[in-house]
């Protein structure tokens, strides 16, 4: 079914729909599950954490490989406690992270939608635009005739 193009702009205006912002209309649908797997997902994927856990890696292995050996507590080469450590964290933040992968997905094709609307709707105003533009070329072409003819017979 092919929808109905408006004419002017007033009729454009009664027509359409108001343009929906679509980050608000993400959190309200989002469960607070969602918010944090969200918020979990932007951390861990940012340079700050990447730094963090680097620091945090040199520091325990420098640590326990350069310290005195009465206050090690994770001895080297082995590393124990570090990667119990290291591999808890990263089955906990997998999942997640891909729980907020799939939840930034749906956003981004909520965004996607409304970016979809927002170009139809600026294309019939443009539409409309070049419209009202050929009917003014029409009409001043209408008038340069008349002032020819004018001047014709002024000049007779």
């Amino acid at each position: 079914m092919q929808k109905h193009h408006p004419r002017s702009l007033e009729q454009l205006h009664q027509q359409r729909s108001p343009i929906r912002n679509p980050n608000h209309e993400f959190r309200k649908r989002g469960t607070w599950g969602d918010r944090l797997a969200l918020f979990i997902t932007q951390r861990v994927g940012s340079i700050q954490f990447f730094l963090l856990v680097v620091i945090w890696t040199v520091v325990w292995i420098g640590w326990n490989s350069l310290a005195p050996k009465a206050v090690r507590f994770d001895p080297s080469p082995d590393f124990l406690l570090w990667l119990f450590i290291s591999n808890v964290l990263q089955i906990v933040l997998m999942p997640l992270i891909m729980v907020g992968q799939t939840l930034q997905g749906k956003q981004d094709e909520i965004r996607t939608k409304a970016d979809y609307e927002t170009n139809v709707k600026a294309e019939e105003e443009i539409e409309i635009i070049l419209q009202h533009l050929e009917n003014q070329n029409r009409e001043m072409e209408e008038i340069k005739q008349l002032l020819e003819k004018l001047q014709r017979s002024d000049s007779v």
